[in-house]
């Protein structure tokens, strides 16, 4: 049995069973889920039967693939329902989340913010105290995963986690339960061995809960009203727009959807994006290009929109540039635009050190959702040829201004044509393209390639569906000089690291990690040798957070201040981005 043959079970639903469990059949509660993942699986229209043994059977009825009662978990074993299986099985199945997918498929039905009942009534200046008591709920339950780690992070905190979410939910406070549910969910892949996990995203999620319900309590006006979020992604309507194509990426999520995002643009240089995202993966990602865009009247599919043009009247937009597919909406076939025409040309004329800046501000770990913007960067290039470096290899380019960029694959899945293409445009150094990428951040210039010109100078390429030939290359000039084999980082090394890997070192193990550190003044003074005594100052002050522990007067361990830790990993964590987002705008400088 795996995650994805289980129906999504409401997080009140997980935390209500789990907080049911006697303390003797809490501390079996991981042992009951592992076990439960070995049991075969079977579906009979909304309902799923786990055999727990050859006699015993585990029922979840989820209407519409959602568990949204505790009732709906059934166990025929002896001590039902006050047995571990039920909620072990809840442990199990993936967090529903009332919230739309970020990457889904534009909702027809999608409403206007002042539509929604939360949304009718003019929000206080201040968090109300209900709401603060569900913020500081939340602190706690972050708090204590962050002290014990991914490896003692086990069910039970994770339903406390999953309660705290629901209460903030309860009160209005969809950013801050939204974020409580990316951490659960990044646990659960952690403690299962995903591949797709990333430490850095568990590091960014906890931050993100962290920051969010602490921030809470003192904010005001428009900053409280981020804090607060959005249950729904809201669509304003903007008119009549007449856009350009520019390119489809495929889309591939590790949640097992897949689909494709066709990028346009407004006459003023505006980006929106036209989305086809279900369940289904990389084959559906590549079917999904010859769809037709579920816009309006419009016949075009998504790779030939990426060529063309549409007119589109009563057009919704969301914050982020998504536009919205609603009965109102009506869109018809015009003519597009080449990448070297009005007004399609004026976004490479934008100095790459202004596009990056204006990039980083959309793709900050922890940007205000609503805000806006786009991470896409758009320049003219030479290519240089390929370079290894420690994580694979990169195709490296010169762009204007005497900036040296690497280019990178967008995704690594041997079905789609990124990897192939990048291979191909390596062994043609000397070549000069026009091509659009995604930032990258890092201490030096680094784009996901997504789209370039043809190297003949017809047309575009979708480097992620389109299959460049070696016919289409032009001859390697034999007087442009390869690129080194290997990328050098002279200039573009900092020490920051010393305090980012104590960091990411507290997730995976817990507090104890860096209370086992002992003396680390040779990496303070390395730190303030480089210039960041801020930083020196905040992982001397983590780590002796880590190590303290009070007794009472009979020599008695007191229990850990795990809020005063928290409070100095949060700021080691927000001070670290902060800094590497600088220093990454400052790469894009010329030289």
């Amino acid at each position: 049995m795996t995650a994805a043959q289980l129906p999504r079970v409401a997080p009140e639903v997980t935390a209500t069973l789990v907080e049911d469990l006697s303390p003797r059949l809490r501390k079996r509660l991981d042992a009951a889920v592992t076990k439960l993942g070995a049991r075969p699986v079977q579906h009979d229209g909304d309902t799923v039967t786990i055999a727990v043994d050859e006699e015993t059977d585990l029922r979840l009825h989820a209407p519409g693939g959602v568990v949204v009662t505790a009732d709906a978990i059934t166990c025929g074993c002896l001590l039902a329902p006050a047995c571990v299986h039920r909620a072990a099985a809840a442990c199990a199945a993936p967090t529903a989340d009332p919230a739309p997918e970020p990457a889904g498929p534009q909702d027809a039905t999608a409403v206007e913010p002042a539509s929604r009942p939360d949304d009718t009534v003019q929000a206080p200046d201040v968090a109300s105290p209900a709401q603060r008591a569900a913020a500081e709920a939340v602190w706690s339950a972050a708090a204590a995963v962050l002290e014990a780690g991914v490896d003692g992070a086990g069910a039970v905190a994770q339903a406390a986690l999953l309660r705290a979410a629901h209460t903030a939910r309860l009160q209005h406070l969809p950013r801050v339960a939204g974020a409580a549910l990316s951490v659960v969910t990044l646990l659960r892949a952690a403690r299962a061995g995903d591949p797709s996990y990333r430490t850095a995203g568990l590091v960014t999620a906890l931050a993100d809960v962290l920051g969010t319900a602490h921030r809470m309590g003192t904010a005001s006006g428009t900053e409280l009203a981020a804090l607060r979020g959005r249950s729904r992604r809201p669509y304003s309507p903007d008119g009549s727009l007449r856009l350009y194509g520019l390119f489809t990426e495929p889309v591939v999520t590790g949640s097992g959807h897949g689909g494709v995002r066709t990028w346009v643009a407004g006459p003023d240089g505006r980006l929106f994006t036209v989305g086809d995202v279900a369940p289904g993966g990389v084959g559906r990602a590549l079917g999904a290009a010859d769809r037709a865009v579920r816009l309006g009247e419009s016949a075009l599919t998504h790779r030939e929109l990426g060529r063309a043009g549409l007119a589109v009247s009563g057009a919704t937009v969301s914050p982020d540039g998504r536009l919205g597919a609603g009965k109102g909406v009506r869109a018809v076939t015009a003519r597009g635009a080449a990448w070297t025409e009005p007004p399609l040309a004026a976004l490479w004329e934008v100095p790459p050190s202004q596009q990056a800046a204006q990039a980083l501000r959309s793709t900050s770990r922890y940007a205000d959702p609503d805000a806006g913007g786009s991470d896409l960067l758009f320049l003219d290039v030479e290519l240089r040829g390929l370079v290894r470096e420690p994580g694979g290899a990169c195709l490296l380019a010169s762009c204007d201004g005497g900036v040296t960029v690497r280019l990178t694959v967008a995704d690594d899945d041997p079905a789609l044509a990124h990897r192939d293409n990048l291979m191909l445009l390596a062994t043609a150094p000397g070549t000069r393209l026009r091509i659009v990428g995604r930032l990258v951040p890092a201490l030096h210039p680094r784009l996901a390639l997504l789209a370039c010109s043809h190297p003949t100078g017809e047309g575009t390429i979708d480097l992620g569906l389109d299959r460049l030939r070696r016919a289409d290359l032009p001859v390697p000039d034999a007087r442009v000089d390869p690129a080194p084999q290997k990328a050098g980082d002279a200039g573009a090394y900092s020490p920051l690291h010393l305090l980012e890997r104590r960091v990411e070192q507290t997730v995976p193990a817990g507090r104890a990690a860096l209370g086992m550190l002992g003396d680390v003044s040779a990496e303070t003074r390395r730190l303030r040798r480089a210039g960041l005594p801020t930083a020196a100052g905040l992982l001397t002050a983590l780590c002796a957070s880590a190590a303290r522990r009070e007794r009472d007067r009979f020599g008695r361990l007191l229990p850990a201040d795990t809020d005063g830790f928290a409070t100095h990993w949060l700021a080691a964590a927000r001070y670290a981005s902060a800094v590497s987002e600088s220093l990454c705008a400052a790469a894009w400088e010329p030289a």
